[in-house]
């Protein structure tokens, strides 16, 4: 692992305690992956998640089964929507 990636664990708010909002706003602008409960994966560039876990990414690409189905310039992703965040 190289100095600029940081694990939920090494992510601290001012008390020290582990915090995954904290690390989420320390990965905004670096690519992601969020795949959702129906299988649909998006990859993007994280712009920004609030407390709903809602997601936007930006230049993102939709892949269905693995195949590049779309492209679009912003995407917003609904936190109920069941998902997995992939950093990196």
């Amino acid at each position: 692992m190289n100095g600029s990636e940081l694990t939920p664990a090494e992510s601290t708010d001012d008390r020290g305690s582990s915090n995954p909002s904290s690390f989420l706003a320390q990965i905004t602008g670096a690519k992601v992956s969020v795949k959702l409960n129906s299988g649909v994966e998006y990859r993007g560039d994280l712009q920004c998640v609030d407390g709903y876990m809602n997601i936007a990414l930006e230049t993102t690409e939709e892949y269905v089964d693995g195949i590049l189905k779309n492209k679009y310039g912003d995407v917003f992703i609904r936190g109920n929507n069941g998902m997995n965040l992939i950093f990196g």
